[in-house]
């Protein structure tokens, strides 16, 4: 029991160091993160890829252990280009969130990953957001997510200003203002804010 309690303590900490937040907006998504990583008690790198573009409609965040997490995120945009190649049309996110859940599903947290998957749908017209934890779990967003250590923070100021129909320059400026609450009170977040935004004419990375 002791062993199994210092492996779900361990778990907890690894997980959850970092800031990840995704948004609906009108005609699309705005999603962002920061771009420390941290082992233990260190910063480890001041710049971590944690946003990542999946194809031209879709992109998706990551927390938890690095490797894992890259790991998935290369399988998700393998299969991807595949599924362009075999079909040639992008896939949409809806395949690309279900993808990603198969994945850590069938790993069942053997993958220390949490991952934020959003874009645009070409089949439903508008901005889609997904949230998929270590074990597959699948979550369909229809105003905001945020996953990590400084999730509470960036949350707050997302259930404070947020509102249904929010131009694309409004969503940048709240996740900007979300992302900096939790580099400021949270120690496992900080550094340089990495968005982009996604909508009908696709990925646009935005810094």
């Amino acid at each position: 029991m002791m062993e199994n309690n210092a492996n779900s303590q361990k778990l907890d900490k690894i997980i959850s160091g970092t800031t990840t937040v995704g948004m609906i907006v009108e005609k699309g998504v705005v999603i962002g993160t920061e771009s420390q990583a941290t082992a233990g008690y260190m910063v480890a790198t001041k710049q971590a890829q944690k946003l990542f573009e999946i194809n031209k409609y879709a992109c998706a965040t990551i927390s938890g252990g690095v490797a894992d997490c890259q790991y998935v995120v290369n399988q998700i945009q393998a299969l991807s280009r595949l599924k362009e190649v075999e079909e040639g049309i992008v896939p949409d996110v809806s395949y690309i969130a279900n993808v990603t859940r198969n994945i850590l599903f069938q790993g069942r947290s053997y993958f220390l990953s949490m991952m934020i998957v959003g874009g645009y749908s070409l089949k439903r017209e508008k901005g889609v957001l997904y949230g998929i934890d270590l074990l597959g779990t699948l979550f369909k967003e229809k105003k905001f997510i945020s996953f990590g250590s400084g999730s509470p923070f960036s949350l707050g100021v997302l259930e404070a200003d947020w509102k249904s129909g929010m131009a694309k320059a409004e969503g940048i400026d709240l996740i900007k203002t979300a992302i900096s609450a939790s580099r400021e009170r949270d120690a496992a977040s900080g550094y340089h804010i990495q968005i982009c935004s996604i909508d009908k004419d696709g990925f646009n990375q935005i810094q």
